[in-house]
């Protein structure tokens, strides 16, 4: 007895395990259904289940003396075996490791798996991770019309199964809110932009949306907006047309306050009215595709989108009378012009002119500049009335289509 007394005095006592302790083992068997692992000698743990899996290892892989590190998660008395847990393990690592990245705010990669009208989700080894659609740059951000919730929907499930830039902007110790900015991955980025950036650059971006009353583009980690009135020359009445989103765009800062940006497209385009200006004046005849008729007269689409009205005034009785079965849209007509004004952005032509003894008088002249419009081509064609009153002659010589 004294001499078995004396050989356990040098043995260190049998060390026993609290719950949630971390502890490093010895693998000694590893299959689909458990590993098996070997405690300092003393103990035998055991992984079974969802606890088998982790980010931080690929358990398919491990082979008997591979060593592991798991957490206690409890014990089997009729067995002896400690219940231990991989993902457990790799879960206070992850919270570790994002403590970290909040730290020094460094750009970590995420990829949501699940989106709901408010959020992207990402899971870490069964922790739960927030993208806010705020913390969304430019690129990502829902550009809804009317902010409705099942389009924002729809646009956030195309971004699942992306991978995000982003930085740890909350996390709370127990790992149980962990929210992430890809706003502040760029923010560096965003920052020097603006400090850079002056009226009258000219940039590439890309457009990252579409409303009713513009573009949307974003470049070197900020957006800018492009209004409808400076998206093209010419009447804007559906920016859809100009683009979709993530087509590229070459742009010209035209307005900084903050970090509101203004741009325009057209500016970065000849100004089609000093165009015609230096090809056209008054008293030139041009042969142009007829657009449309209307109570008005005839327009005709000179270049560049603009186009000209042949007021009915200056339509002759012979070809008013029944015009509808003698003008068709798209044939070409030729006309003189009689007004030309790029200021107004109008332009008066005249099939009466064509005559060579026709002369204009000065203030008719002046008149008839007020019957003339510019219509873009994109435009839609309104709908004539067809029950309205005929008109006084100072409304008939100032129409407002």
């Amino acid at each position: 007895m004294s001499d078995f007394a004396e050989l356990l005095k040098d043995e260190k006592p049998i060390a026993s395990y609290d719950y949630n302790q971390v502890v490093t083992g010895t693998v000694v068997l590893a299959n689909a259904k458990m590993i098996l692992v070997d405690l300092d000698g003393h103990f035998t743990g055991i992984i079974t289940g969802p606890d088998m899996y982790a980010s931080t290892s690929d358990t398919t892989d491990l082979n008997p003396g591979d060593k592991i590190e798991a957490i206690v998660i409890g014990d089997d008395p009729r067995s002896g075996l400690i219940q231990l847990s991989l993902r457990k393990a790799s879960q206070i690592k992850l919270i570790e490791k994002l403590n970290t990245n909040f730290d020094t705010k460094e750009i970590i990669t995420v990829i949501p798996n699940e989106a709901n009208k408010g959020w992207l989700l990402i899971d870490l080894d069964g922790i739960k991770g927030f993208i806010p659609v705020s913390q969304l740059t430019p690129a990502h951000y829902p550009r809804v019309e009317g902010a409705n919730p099942e389009k924002i929907l729809e646009h956030l499930n195309k971004l699942v199964g992306k991978p995000f830039q982003v930085r740890v902007i909350t996390i709370d110790q127990q790992g149980k809110k962990i929210i992430f900015s890809e706003k502040a991955a760029v923010m560096e980025q965003r920052q020097q932009t603006l400090q850079n950036l002056k009226v009258g650059d000219v940039v590439e971006g890309a457009i990252s949306g579409i409303l009713t009353y513009g573009l949307f583009v974003s470049f070197h980690g900020i957006e800018g907006l492009v209004h409808v009135s400076e998206i093209d020359w010419g009447h804007v009445n559906n920016p859809h047309k100009f683009g979709k989103p993530g087509d590229k765009v070459t742009v010209q800062v035209i307005g900084i306050e903050g970090e509101k940006i203004s741009l325009s497209i057209k500016r970065l385009r000849p100004n089609p009215w000093q165009v015609l200006a230096d090809k056209y004046q008054v008293g030139d005849i041009v042969e142009a595709p007829i657009l449309r008729l209307s109570q008005f007269g005839i327009f005709l689409e000179i270049e560049w989108g603009i186009s000209g009205l042949v007021h009915l005034s200056e339509i002759p009785a012979d070809v008013a009378k029944n015009i509808e079965e003698k003008i068709h849209v798209g044939e070409m007509l030729k006309a003189r012009i009689i007004t030309f004004d790029p200021t107004s952005k109008r332009i008066g032509l005249s099939l009466k002119a064509l005559d060579p003894s026709y002369i204009i008088p000065a203030e008719e002249s002046k008149e008839e500049s007020e019957t003339t419009e510019i219509e873009n081509t994109e435009e839609e064609p309104k709908e004539e009335k067809k029950t309205r009153a005929p008109r006084k002659k100072k409304e008939e010589e100032t129409p407002a289509e």
